[in-house]
């Protein structure tokens, strides 16, 4: 009896492949007769490239500059032809913030790496930002200029935008021709929404979001393209300039993970799928992984594991979640929940089995 473990990861706590691990592990305990297959997945956001890589995607480590203009240590995930580039990599709120100043330069960077390992399809995965500079600081670093009146460089991050009177794309790596640049994003919302939506989130105090917002509407105006577009205000506007100058594409960011995994060969023929992350909550409903892992699943049951589940039972059937378990009905403190998921999970696997697997 075939089991498929597609987890995204516990945020704060485990990895998509640690929980899968763990899961595994709690699964042959309970039946060492099934025949455990793992798929850990990711919607785009933090741990896109672990699940990449995971999935047998090679890794590199590179060096780019970060958010704060300090340089980083940042992964990508690449096989024959494709790679996969996650913003947070390169620019997330894990190397620190500052909301005018924030760059997504590295961003680009990280494309640029892509591209020399010959790459011509690129994911990019947009989520868990520092920056809000409407890409501006991606597209410096893959050739473009962006100028004030003088044809003076602005300067980093959002804030440099209210100066920006022209941009020239015109010496833009010319190997982006010939990519297929796809984003991996859930977010819909248009660039206005960049600011007054995700900036507070990055620190940003009202009197900095209402500047954002008016930097970055001049932004668009220079460089025009359809700054109403669904998902260009991703990652801070990243979405805005992929879309609008670099001739991306927009996916839901679960749906293309699973596809580049080969999650649907690995479907084929379970009986059971188990998926999860580390909240189950109104967000899970608009797209994230268990939700879409669920749609990909066709007619093979699914049930979820998270630490926390705050959805009705109703809500679990329209996603197409059998049923959910939530660390927290074993142990109630979610701070002794996070300091000891594996054990719980293993604990929680076992109970998966009795209640789906055993005759």
């Amino acid at each position: 009896m075939k089991v498929l473990l597609a987890p995204d990861k516990f945020k704060g706590t485990l990895a998509a492949g640690q929980v899968a691990e763990h899961l595994a592990a709690g699964l042959r305990r309970a039946d060492p007769a099934l025949e455990v297959r793992v798929v850990p997945v990711a919607d785009g956001g933090e741990g896109t490239v672990d699940a990449a890589c995971a999935a047998g995607f090679d890794r590199l480590v590179t060096t780019v500059t970060g958010p704060l203009g300090t340089p980083v240590r940042a992964m990508l995930a690449f096989r024959t032809g494709a790679a996969v580039v996650e913003l947070a990599q390169a620019a997330g709120l894990g190397w620190g913030s500052s909301p005018m100043s924030a760059t997504s330069y590295g961003v680009g960077e990280l494309i640029r790496v892509a591209l020399d390992l010959g790459c011509r399809r690129i994911v990019l995965g947009l989520g868990g930002s520092a920056c809000t500079d409407g890409g501006a600081g991606m597209l410096r670093a893959l050739g473009g200029l962006v100028l004030d009146a003088s044809g003076v460089p602005v300067a980093p991050g959002g804030g440099g935008l209210a100066a920006v009177d022209k941009v020239d794309f015109s010496g833009l790596d010319s190997r982006l021709s010939q990519v297929e640049l796809v984003l991996a994003t859930d977010v819909d919302n248009p660039l206005s929404d960049a600011a007054s939506v995700y900036g507070p989130q990055k620190g940003a105090s009202p009197l900095q979001v209402s500047m954002l917002a008016d930097a970055l509407k001049r932004w668009a105006d220079v460089v025009g393209g359809d700054p109403t577009m669904p998902g260009s205000g991703a990652a801070g506007g990243v979405g805005y300039a992929a879309l609008a100058v670099l001739g991306a594409r927009r996916r839901p960011g679960v749906e293309v993970l699973l596809e580049l995994l080969g999650f649907g060969d690995a479907v084929r023929d379970a009986a059971l799928v188990i998926t999860g992350e580390g909240s189950l909550d109104a967000q899970s409903l608009r797209g994230k992984a268990p939700v879409g892992v669920a749609r990909a699943a066709g007619d093979v049951p699914v049930v979820a594991v998270a630490g926390v589940c705050s959805l009705t039972s109703e809500d679990l059937v329209g996603a197409g979640i059998r049923a959910a378990y939530a660390l927290t009905d074993l142990e109630p403190d979610p701070a002794r929940c996070r300091a000891r998921p594996g054990p719980l999970l293993e604990l929680t696997a076992e109970r998966i089995v009795r209640d789906h697997l055993c005759c």
